[in-house]
Formats: C-alpha cells, sequence, structure tokens
C-alpha cells in the first residue's frame, strides 16, 4: 500500500469517526497522521454546519490544528468528564489490545483516554494485527537516569532504543521527557508486560493501551469497518 492510499483511508475513518461528535459534548482529540484528517472534517462541521463542541487535546499539535479552525479547546482538568474520545493506534489486535506513542504523545493520551466516557479509534487496515508487537512499542522516561533505565530494558531482553530526531537530538514528549522504544516483535503476554513496565523506577508511561478502546473504526477499501468491543 502506498502513501496515497494509506491516506486515503485513514481519511476515511477519520469522516467517519466525526460524526460521532455531537452539539455540546465534550471530546477528547488524540494525536497522529489519522487525527489529522478527523479534526479537519470537525473544522469543516464547525464552519459549514455549526458544530459546537469542546475539545481536549492529547498534544499542543492537535490543539494548534484545533483552534485553527476555531475549535474551542480546554485543559483536561477544566472540565469533569469527556464524553467520547477519538484517536489513532500503531496497531490493534482481535482482543482489542493496542500499542500508541508513535506520535510521542503516550503519557497526554492515556490520561484522556483513562478519563472518557468512550474511546474510539481510527486506523487504517494495516495497523490492525493478530497480535501486537511488530511496532516498536513506545515507553516514556524522564531524562535523569535514563542511561540506567535502557540498561534495564537490554538486560530484560526488550532491545531497547532511544528515540532521536532527524538530528539526531533526544525527541522530547509536550512533557519533555524522553522516548524509549522497544523492539519485541511479539507480545505474547500484555499485561505483564505493562506491571513490568510501569514499575520500573524512571518509567512515566507506557504505550500499552490493553482492553481499553471501545470501538475502532478501520480505514478499508471498501469503506469504513467498525470493531466493537464487546468486553467493554
Amino acid at each position: 500500500m502506498d502513501k496515497a492510499q494509506q491516506d486515503a483511508l485513514k481519511k476515511a475513518a477519520g469522516i467517519e469517526a466525526a460524526r460521532l461528535i455531537e452539539n455540546g459534548m465534550i471530546a477528547g482529540l488524540g494525536t497522529g497522521s489519522t487525527v489529522k484528517f478527523l479534526v479537519d472534517e470537525l473544522g469543516r462541521r464547525v464552519k459549514e454546519e455549526g458544530l459546537e463542541f469542546t475539545g481536549v487535546t492529547t498534544s499542543r499539535r492537535t490543539q494548534e490544528q484545533a483552534e485553527s479552525y476555531g475549535i474551542k479547546i480546554v485543559d483536561v482538568d477544566d472540565v469533569d468528564h469527556i464524553d467520547i474520545t477519538i484517536d489513532g493506534a500503531d496497531e490493534v489486535d482481535s482482543n482489542f489490545n493496542g500499542i500508541k506513542g508513535g506520535g510521542a504523545a503516550l503519557l497526554w493520551e492515556k490520561i484522556v483516554a483513562t478519563n472518557s466516557n468512550k474511546i474510539v479509534w481510527i486506523v487504517d487496515e494495516s495497523k490492525v494485527v493478530n497480535t501486537i508487537g511488530a511496532f516498536p512499542l513506545p515507553v516514556e522516561v524522564i531524562p535523569f537516569g535514563a542511561g540506567h533505565v535502557i540498561k534495564k530494558f537490554e538486560s530484560r531482553g526488550y532491545k531497547p532504543t532511544l528515540r532521536l530526531d532527524a538530528s539526531g537530538k533526544e525527541v522530547r514528549t509536550d512533557e519533555s521527557n524522553f522516548v524509549v522504544d522497544l523492539h519485541l516483535d511479539l507480545i505474547e503476554h500484555p499485561q505483564a508486560l505493562a506491571d513490568d513496565l510501569i514499575t520500573t523506577v524512571g518509567v512515566v508511561e507506557h504505550g500499552l493501551f490493553l482492553n481499553m478502546v471501545d470501538t475502532v473504526i478501520v480505514g478499508n477499501p471498501d469503506g469504513p469497518r467498525v470493531m466493537t468491543n464487546s468486553n467493554k
């Protein structure tokens, strides 16, 4: 699948998901290339349909995009609930376990998600897998002592790499933390891994989102396909 085809599927999923936002809602807006299409469509609805809703974003770049369309954005602590959060995912399997954080926004994404009444992911078909793990698992760590955290991960066979930008500098999250990517290939026991990671001193959050999502909208060539999590 080339980039143009993939973008078309992402756009279709984003447009489909935008229909879920109704007047008066408080909506979490995620981060990433697929969410960008979602926000574009919400911006169109605001302008052409008079849609009025309040957004809570999972990154500063999504906030800037949304505000450019006149969408009202507030801090997560300024609302008592979030009706629905729509976000992307780097991988999702048939058990509705997912990997997120390819855009280095995993901490804010998880905070918004855990305070949402409903979670929806929008992905293209390439993101749906049998078992997660092929996509490197992001882990957000504080800079102080990050080298020691990486050594611990190496000793556990997690094959960590510190994420760098195109200029060779450490990628920083919106909280100015580092991102360490774990090259695991296959994650057969995601909950055990999640427990191990979150109890490692220096780790702020990991990109395992396990059985959290309610609905996944998948961009397919024949039209968006909806996966519903019956365990939620």
